[in-house]
């Protein structure tokens, strides 16, 4: 979950980005997608090592979700998931673990989540339901490198004032709508209590094959590259390595199509002004190219910008508050937009543990934003004013767990700032562009943790010793 306002300087930057971010129609349109450098031709001050080998953490398990989703005319919606799971663990599991989220939202919703029955290998299972936690039971142990198939039949209705699992304004957010099977790791499922700050649930990469029956009067928007607009009533879709599936129901949107650089942006708004949603399509087509530039190919065919509901990133697709639902003005909208947008690339490609890590996705797509506002014409990264920002923090790092904190502040701003940081006296924005290429190119569908970046960081300065993570990092 983002914070209404995000990151203070994001703000006191949009009028920089807002100047200068109108995208010249005329300009060079060189496929970014195959012009771009392969790694070895990145010129960073500091080669990275020939010995370095990008380590990720491993998940535990390898996952494909085929899912049947319908909705019926009194806003039911009835899921059958069958999901195909194999054992990477070097344990033998007695049970899985899954995050079933829809059942914390079931005392709000108008009828609660109800799951009919749960086969494994075509055999009913016990199975228990608390919370979002769901745990079934195995009659025999999955040992490594196991296979095994899952079955879920369930219902359930979407509450008017969820989370991102919510009814909005006659549309309908599917966010975590299935059962997503958690991580594994040190001997033990990873997976924790659900928290309504932050995200508290934790995927791995998986593919996902998704059947949709809808009633008339509803297009569909999703994580999927091969969802059109206007929808029709039944479909199917499919999506590669993403670490979720999420699926918008939404009634009558206006629709505004860009293509850049082979990707297809969609900006669906409700009633907003015209002359503002164009401009939305504008700024996130000239960001689209700078990350891809800068940082690295935008891995989807499509990105979908919704503008109704929670701020919220989503693979291939970006959700942020209507101006007509909450007292924003247009500039802080805008600024929300670019945060979630790049979490495309962080989050989205590069993993990490949200729970235990979530600085290495918000700083990082803090910082990413900030990328993008410095390199304006005739702009300079304004160090002093960054390091006011968190002068009134307690001295804590900003890799603790979210249930440490009593404030976000310490993951958005404190990280965005130490990450500058790094690059005040080696090398600036310019060798702050080049970090980000490398260790994005290196990490390209890996997760990462607060161990593995202090390593990279260390190869690519050169770093003889940690110190200068002695402010931020445990």
């Amino acid at each position: 979950m983002k914070r209404s306002f995000l990151l203070f300087n994001f703000f006191i930057l949009l009028i920089i980005i807002l100047s200068s971010c109108k995208q010249d129609e005329n300009s060079d349109s060189t496929d970014v997608k195959n012009a771009l450098s392969p790694l070895e031709e990145n010129s960073g001050s500091t080669d990275v090592e020939t010995a370095f080998s990008p380590k990720g953490i491993p998940a535990g398990s390898n996952t494909t979700y085929n899912i049947n989703l319908k909705m019926n005319s009194s806003e039911i919606f009835e899921v059958e998931a069958n999901i195909d799971i194999v054992n990477d663990s070097k344990d033998t599991w007695n049970e899985l673990v899954f995050y079933l989220i829809p059942n914390i939202f079931s005392e709000k919703a108008p009828q609660a989540l109800t799951i009919q029955e749960i086969k494994m290998d075509g055999e009913k299972v016990k199975y228990t339901l608390n919370e979002d936690t769901l745990k079934i039971q195995l009659k025999s142990g999955l040992v490594s490198n196991g296979e095994t198939s899952v079955e879920i039949l369930y219902d359930f209705t979407i509450p008017e004032k969820g989370l991102r699992f919510t009814k909005n304004n006659g549309n309908f957010y599917l966010a975590q709508f299935y059962p997503m099977l958690a991580t594994y790791r040190n001997h033990r499922w990873n997976k924790e209590e659900y928290r309504f700050q932050g995200e508290t649930y934790h995927t791995d990469f998986s593919d996902f094959y998704v059947t949709y029956h809808l009633p008339e009067g509803y297009t569909l928007v999703s994580t999927s590259p091969n969802d059109s607009y206007p929808s029709s009533t039944q479909g199917t879709l499919q999506a590669s390595q993403v670490k979720e599936f999420f699926i918008a129901i939404l009634q009558n949107p206006s629709v505004i199509e860009k293509e850049v650089n082979d990707t297809t942006i969609r900006i669906f708004g409700f009633d907003q002004e015209k002359e503002l949603i164009q401009e939305i399509t504008e700024l996130a087509a000239d960001a689209l190219t700078y990350f891809e530039k800068t940082i690295g190919l935008y891995p989807h065919d499509q990105l979908d910008i919704i503008l109704d509901g929670m701020s919220m990133e989503y693979p291939g697709v970006v959700t942020a508050h209507s101006i007509n639902d909450i007292a924003l003005d247009p500039d802080p909208l805008k600024s929300t937009i670019l945060h979630e947008l790049a979490h495309q690339w962080f989050y989205g490609v590069i993993s990490n543990d949200p729970y235990h890590e979530a600085w290495l996705d918000e700083g990082f797509a803090g910082f990413a934003t900030g990328l993008y506002a410095y390199s304006r014409p005739n702009k300079t990264v304004p160090y002093e004013n960054l390091y006011k920002m968190i002068e009134r923090l307690k001295p804590l790092p900003v890799n603790l767990s979210l249930d440490e904190y009593d404030s976000s502040a310490y993951i958005y701003d404190k990280t965005n700032v130490m990450l500058w940081k790094l690059f005040e006296k080696r090398g600036g924005l310019e060798e702050a562009e080049r970090f980000l290429k490398t260790y994005y190119d290196e990490y390209l569908f890996k997760e990462v943790n607060s161990q593995e970046f202090i390593k990279f960081t260390k190869n690519y300065f050169n770093l003889k010793d940690d110190s200068v993570f002695d402010e931020w990092l445990k």
